[in-house]
């Protein structure tokens, strides 16, 4: 990442047991798979969708 770019930090606060294999795969693509994990990703459109996907098990901040 490039410092001028903005960036949004995910933590994981659901369980993704008992959900869909889809929801499963969209916290694995954002690097996230076990409870309370954090990464600071690129904000993109593509990115912002996955956290709409799957919004009931994530928590987001914007990074500065």
């Amino acid at each position: 990442m490039s410092e001028n770019q903005n960036t949004v930090t995910v933590t994981q606060i659901g369980s993704p047991i008992g959900r869909r294999n889809d929801q499963r795969a969209t916290l694995v693509g954002l690097g996230l798979n076990k409870m309370n994990r954090t990464r600071t990703l690129e904000d993109t459109p593509s990115v912002r969708g996955m956290i709409a996907k799957v919004a009931h098990l994530v928590r987001v901040e914007d990074a500065q």
